[in-house]
């Protein structure tokens, strides 16, 4: 397991949260803090730090449950709860996307047979706007109406900028925001002015070749699976294992 921890962390001498060093132990020998007046077990923390490093190799709940011969339904639980913080993390760090911006929609989960693409049924439609060179942002819609969209297009990103999309009808009124360049892809074969959506359809085979491994996801979680693929994706030139403790550990609550 990567150290990003010092071991006094879990010899008891220094808060997990808070990073202080007024600390002490209760009768049933957990550690509170003074400062924060938090507390905690040493044992609960380097089990939950090896959890949330097999989250962060993003192994399966299954195979974590038993190479840590721990409860499959708690290992899931978990997991979820990590889900979540990324999510809240993901939203609280985010801000407009400006400069060249690319914009589509995929579609995730559900039964393939029937209409693929736009209009198909039994998936979640998920819009993505990447900023190039910088990050991306992810929502769940419920449909890709010119309303719908540009809404998400209006509070995500600033006015002025350079877009890129497909020929969409519901970006059809794009240029009120900025420059709209539209990809046609049966005929720019060469892209010679960087008119394009390669970014984001990156993004999207980075997402759906990770969700592959999932058999099924509950339509409610959805959102939270997506807002991981979001955060990993933005941070995967970064230390995401450190990331993942000081979110998903040290601002537990």
């Amino acid at each position: 397991m990567k150290r990003v921890l010092s071991d006094r962390y879990f010899l008891g001498r220094k808060c997990i949260f808070c990073d202080k060093n007024q600390i002490y132990r209760l009768k049933d020998n957990r550690i509170k803090c003074k400062q924060c007046n938090k507390y905690y077990s040493i044992q609960k923390l380097r089990t939950d730090m090896m959890v949330l490093y097999y989250f962060y190799l993003e192994i399966s709940a299954r195979k974590t449950a038993n190479e840590l011969e721990l409860n499959y339904k708690t290992i899931q639980d978990r997991f979820m709860q990590f889900r979540k913080k990324i999510a809240a993390y993901c939203n609280q760090e985010a801000k407009k996307l400006n400069g060249e911006i690319e914009i589509d929609e995929s579609y995730f989960g559900g039964k393939r047979k029937g209409t693929r693409g736009r209009g198909a049924k039994n998936k979640a439609i998920v819009f993505g706007i990447l900023e190039r060179k910088g990050k991306i942002y992810t929502n769940i819609v419920e449909n890709v109406s010119a309303e719908t969209l540009m809404n998400e297009i209006q509070n995500k990103t600033l006015k002025g900028s350079v877009f890129y999309t497909d020929g969409w009808k519901s970006y059809a009124s794009l240029h009120q925001f900025g420059k709209h360049n539209i990809i046609e892809h049966d005929k720019e074969l060469v892209d010679v002015n960087h008119n394009h959506i390669n970014g984001i359809e990156g993004f999207w085979s980075f997402a759906k070749e990770r969700f592959h491994k999932y058999h099924g996801i509950d339509k409610q979680n959805y959102p939270f699976y997506v807002k991981e693929m979001e955060f990993r994706f933005n941070h995967r030139n970064e230390n995401v294992y450190k990331l993942l403790v000081n979110i998903c550990i040290r601002r537990a609550v």
